[in-house]
């Protein structure tokens, strides 16, 4: 019989993306391994192969449809010897979705027909604004058995349709629960409705959000609320490390190799990882894990969001091999090519905006990560060097925000004492 094809979960955290493309026809043969459609998630553009060999009979979901659920029959696959005219209506997710409680609900309702009905069903309801409400034949009966007005039920049947259960298990005179009052402390954040009634008047362009800026919007929101954030700020001084950085430039320069002072960084807070590895660790709900190798992740600016790609075993790689590493991961987060397990993971994350010109600023913490770094420009400053002399030293200002929940003010305050000390002595971490 046909087989349907399934909208993939390209990563552990997909819920929905988009069919990007199709790279198959109706009629095409395919066979397992063989590329089928590209799917765009919130972070990345994926290609979709087939597992199974057959031809493709029909296409349900056009390309660039966005908003595709995971499981979702996307296409349908015929076996040799099955035709177009073999694919029924239960193809669709809704009819299959559907068909359990169908079934169940006929039964029951020939059943009951051999008994005298108290009532007979009601016809289709409406809302009080006309709005048809959904419910199966068997839940209209038992409603009109019970008095139960369908306009107080919720359905939990495929897109809110009332079905038995939901009518058996409700008690006359139910009705839906009372909206919580508005706090008058904390009032909740205007709907969208409300927001662009105040602009009404007002010129400007409706911009709808992305798979990403959703995802973005969602999980720091959440973040936000509900990580207990502090925050830990140093200076540190770079002219040793901007020195050193030149001379091996100048030595790498042979073989293409460049180091910016964000490999150094990188760099620096693997290796501090390591000597404060209580540090190194994330939070799992009920539990902290900590994590033996230095995974991490990096914040990249691209159109529209951002990717946080993981440099693992940063530890235990040279310079070049992360300043490699990182340029193609950037390139490919810019692309949108980057595969889940490339940008998940982690347990520290950096982000840096000193290229921008940013002095200091505080990062929010990327969930499950316990802390993140965020770097400020290099500026030249007055200070006071070792013989109590002032003199003037490029300094970079960072501040450390840190989840309470797994990292403690002091143990925090030596994480970061252990990146600066690494970057103001740039020479110990090659030893």
């Amino acid at each position: 019989m046909p087989t349907e094809i399934l909208m993939p979960a390209l990563s552990p955290t997909m819920e929905e993306g988009t069919l990007a493309k199709w790279l198959v026809k109706e009629g095409d043969t395919v066979s397992s391994g063989d590329l089928l459609a590209e799917i765009e998630t919130d972070k990345a553009t994926m290609e979709f192969e087939a597992v199974d060999e057959g031809t493709i009979g029909k296409i349900l979901v056009d390309e660039g449809t966005e908003a595709v659920k995971v499981n979702t029959a996307i296409a349908v696959l015929l076996e040799d010897g099955e035709s177009a005219d073999d694919i029924g209506s239960s193809s669709t997710p809704v009819a299959q979705a559907e068909a359990p409680k169908a079934v169940e609900e006929s039964m029951a309702t020939n059943a009951a027909s051999a008994e005298a009905p108290k009532k007979a069903a009601p016809p289709a309801a409406a809302t009080g604004d006309g709005t048809r409400i959904f419910a199966s034949p068997l839940a209209r009966r038992i409603a009109a058995d019970k008095d139960l007005d369908l306009n107080q039920i919720k359905g939990t049947g495929p897109k809110g349709r009332i079905v038995k259960a939901d009518v058996e298990n409700a008690q006359p005179g139910t009705a839906p629960a009372p909206a919580p009052a508005a706090s008058t402390t904390a009032p909740a954040s205007p709907g969208a409705d409300q927001v662009m009634a105040m602009y009404q008047d007002r010129e400007f362009e409706e911009v709808a959000l992305d798979g990403m800026r959703k995802t973005i919007a969602a999980r720091l929101g959440e973040a936000k609320q509900t990580i207990p954030h502090f925050y830990l700020r140093r200076d540190i001084q770079l002219d040793a490390l901007l020195k050193f950085r030149s001379q091996l430039n100048k030595e790498l320069e042979s073989r293409e190799v460049k180091l910016s002072v964000n490999d150094f960084i990188i760099k620096a807070c693997a290796l501090a990882l390591q000597s404060v590895p209580d540090a190194n660790a994330v939070w799992a709900g009920d539990r902290i894990l900590k994590l033996t190798p230095s995974d991490v992740a990096v914040a990249v600016a691209i159109e529209g969001g951002l990717f946080t790609p993981v440099l693992k075993d940063a530890h235990m790689k040279s310079l070049s091999a992360l300043s490699a590493e990182m340029k193609d991961l950037a390139t490919r987060a810019r692309d949108r090519k980057l595969a889940p397990h490339e940008y998940q993971g982690g347990s520290f994350a950096i982000s840096n905006l000193g290229m921008f010109g940013i002095d200091n600023f505080d990062a929010v913490i990327n969930p499950p990560h316990g802390s993140i770094l965020a770097v400020g420009a290099g500026v030249k400053k007055p200070v006071v060097n070792a013989d109590g002399e002032l003199a003037v030293a490029t300094v970079m200002s960072v501040t450390l925000s840190v989840d309470h929940r797994v990292i403690d003010g002091a143990l925090g305050a030596a994480f970061l004492d252990a990146i600066k000390t690494n970057l103001e002595s740039p020479i110990a971490m090659l030893a």
